[in-house]
């Protein structure tokens, strides 16, 4: 299958020429205009993206700062057309992200030398990515699989709440709410890191995770140190392969799940936006699959109980914009 190629540039001689150039390599698509370029990203993204730096209205140095800015677009390579060669505007580009220059007018086969030598790279960049992808996947169900079997009386709950989480997000997104913040996360990967919100229970003893009764207080707060217990296993495991999204997020889900929105929650009593997204809404999750949940201690309540409670708790224990969408939902889950 053919790589996409974007060549943007206001010169239709320009755009001709790189066309007839790449065509027979590439599947590319000509733009005149920066503005254009990032209308038409929302529907195709491109291998590699060929940006003049000197046009119109929104200049290559504008867009190249969109495409940086955003987690969606800024792992696609940009090579810049130019006609400028002055070292403060490569070092501004270089900062700024750009992979390489192509001064104009170009010579057909200097750009397509420079364009497969990039092609090339991203592929094996993207290869290696999808293989930590994998690792990380196989390490994330793993530890979610301990979690689960040390927990017996919790069963399913992992898989539940995860598939929850995704419903959440794609239903925020589609209501705008907290939309920026969103918009470019990758849902899927956001869900598998869910799982493992409650690793830290790994290191809870038995006589208290496994208990069939009600917990004391005074097991109660041995329990609550399964925040910091998970926040620190995952440290543990980024100190030996490096940080990644994955394991950010699952520390960001592991430490935050049980802040509350008033303050009242731990294990730090941090209050509205001050707790993670991420936290905020596996705090709705997490506590609604436990109220619909039998345990040895409490019959299972009913989802129109469940809901009754957490609406209850709007702006006390949940951030109100998650409850209000959680509300939305219900009669899906």
């Amino acid at each position: 299958m053919k790589k996409t190629i974007f060549v943007v540039d206001d010169s239709l001689s320009n755009l001709t020429r790189a066309a007839e150039t790449l065509n027979p390599h590439y599947t590319v698509m000509t733009i005149p205009s920066g503005s254009k370029a990032i209308s038409i990203l929302e529907k195709v993204r491109p291998d590699l993206i060929l940006l003049d730096i000197e046009m119109p209205e929104m200049d290559g140095f504008e867009v190249l700062r969109f495409l940086k800015n955003s987690d969606r677009y800024k792992s696609i390579p940009v090579i810049f057309l130019t006609a400028k060669t002055d070292h403060q505007t490569e070092i501004e580009a270089l900062e700024l992200g750009v992979v390489d220059f192509i001064t104009k007018p170009f010579n057909p086969a200097v750009l397509l030398h420079r364009v497969k030598h990039h092609i090339d790279i991203s592929g094996l960049v993207i290869e290696r990515t999808a293989q930590l992808y994998s690792a990380n996947q196989d390490l994330i169900f793993v530890l979610a699989d301990i979690v689960e079997n040390r927990d017996e009386t919790t069963g399913g709950h992992l898989g539940r709440t995860s598939r929850l989480v995704k419903m959440m997000l794609e239903k925020m997104l589609e209501n705008k709410v907290y939309y920026d913040q969103i918009k470019d996360w990758d849902f899927d990967l956001i869900a598998e890191c869910s799982l493992l919100h409650d690793v830290g229970k790994i290191n809870t003893p038995d006589a208290i995770l496994k208990k069939p009764d009600k917990l004391t207080l005074e097991e109660f707060e041995i329990m609550k140190n399964h925040a910091l217990a998970g926040k620190s296993i995952i440290e543990k495991i980024v100190a030996r392969s490096g940080e990644n999204v994955f394991l950010n997020n699952a520390k960001i889900f592991a430490f935050s799940h049980h802040e509350r929105w008033n303050g009242t929650g731990y294990p730090e009593g941090l209050k509205g936006e001050e707790i993670s997204l991420q936290g905020r809404i596996m705090a709705i999750v997490d506590v609604y699959d436990a109220l619909i949940s039998k345990r040895s201690y409490k019959d299972a309540f009913t989802k129109d109980h469940a809901i009754k409670i957490i609406s209850e708790e709007r702006g006390l224990h949940f951030d109100p914009a998650i409850v209000d969408v959680f509300c939305d939902i219900w009669g899906e889950v």
